[in-house]
């Protein structure tokens, strides 16, 4: 079955421009001052802001009041995002419970576990990984072989997740777990549980990337009990439920923002009469980044009546990853050598190391590519 690909044009509502001078007021005023400033979500970690965060109500803004949330318009979020991806602000603290674990827990969890987290996660007090990744497992994410035993208590879990992020320093991860055996069907038989990252049994290692940091890591469960109330829906639901969380990882601005400072940067070290090179540079990426923003804004629209744009934020993924790894090569071919401390050098140098990952965080190229095929019905 194929779905029509839509991409309405959306304009933010004028009151949104309010918000707007509010949060960069809000960044110039509490950003740390040991903070770098880079656009990618994942770089800068600072619980303090996060928590400041939460008290202007700037996480979870869309969910209901009862549960601590602001229930203002997804157009609300998308421009407080913006803005704090723009400004390079230190939000991969929130990011993850923000952006997708407690909409997952609004969907599908209980009313225990709504009332349990979602308040702490909207004063930016719990932090949250994704479990979905196993070591030798590539992107095939229906090959999970983390087990969920069913016992006296609860479940046993046994296994190990990669590649998550911030495992280290956050509170809870939301895993994807075999609970029955593999049949001709590999989806079924897929469940969600909520674990603490510090539980007995859990093993959290940090993996060193290029950059010298260990944003990523292995999570290993070894006879790791986790109470019975700790499984989020219906045992066996989880391919349906992991699929609509990532329909939430894919569709925001940070998708193709994450090179967004070096773009910054480059403007302002060229200044305001660029050689000719740099100025169809700059055309260039402007019109790129314009067209991506235009996309995402319409995929906040689609949220904002209620639908699932899964095939949409899955081509404004595949597309914006390919445009913020291409922006900084573009731009590195365009600057002369600069001290190591200038900050198009420094932005330049941080990106340039990171954005191997861009591809691979919520479904590699491939991955989406397939997604988008299968909505249009060309396989």
């Amino acid at each position: 079955m194929s779905v029509e690909l839509r991409f309405d044009p959306v304009e933010l509502p004028p009151e949104t421009q309010a918000l707007r001078a509010e949060v960069r007021d809000f960044v110039a005023r509490e950003m740390p001052r040991e903070s770098w400033p880079n656009s990618d979500f994942n770089e800068g970690h600072s619980p303090e802001f996060s928590r400041k965060l939460g008290a202007r109500g700037w996480i979870g803004m869309t969910w209901p009041k009862a549960y601590g949330g602001g229930e203002r318009s997804f157009f609300e979020r998308y421009v407080v995002t913006e803005e704090l991806l723009a400004a390079g602000a230190p939000v991969s603290a929130h990011w993850i419970a923000d952006r997708q674990s407690g909409p997952l827990l609004l969907r599908y969890g209980t009313e225990a576990q709504r009332r349990r987290y979602l308040p702490r996660i909207a004063a930016g007090e719990c932090y949250f990984s994704i479990g979905m990744s196993e070591p030798d497992s590539g992107s095939d994410l229906a090959s999970v072989r983390t087990r969920a035993d069913r016992v006296d208590g609860g479940w046993l879990v046994n296994g190990a997740k990669i590649w998550t992020t911030d495992a280290h320093r956050n509170h809870h991860i939301i895993a994807l777990v075999r609970t029955a055996p593999v049949g001709e069907n590999r989806h079924a038989g897929l469940s969600q549980l909520l674990i603490d990252l510090d539980a007995d049994g859990v093993t959290v290692r940090p993996i060193k990337n290029m950059a010298g940091g260990e944003d990523f890591n292995e999570v290993v469960f070894e006879d790791c009990l986790v109470p019975e109330e700790a499984l989020i829906g219906e045992a066996g639901n989880g391919w349906a439920q992991v699929t609509s969380e990532l329909g939430y990882e894919r569709s925001g601005p940070e998708r193709f923002l994450s090179a967004f400072r070096v773009f910054v940067e480059f403007v302002r070290h060229v200044g305001a009469d660029p050689a000719p090179d740099a100025a169809a540079l700059i055309g260039k990426l402007a019109s790129h980044l314009m067209t991506l923003r235009k996309m995402s804004i319409s995929v906040a629209g689609m949220l904002q009546g209620g639908r699932s744009p899964t095939v949409e934020a899955a081509l404004v993924k595949s597309v914006g990853n390919d445009f913020e790894k291409l922006l900084p090569e573009l731009v590195r071919l365009q600057t002369s050598a600069l001290p190591s401390d200038h900050p198009l050098q420094r932005s330049l140098s941080q990106t340039l190391l990171h954005a191997p990952s861009f591809t691979i965080r919520g479904g590699t190229r491939e991955i989406l590519r397939g997604v988008i095929a299968r909505g249009l019905g060309l396989r």
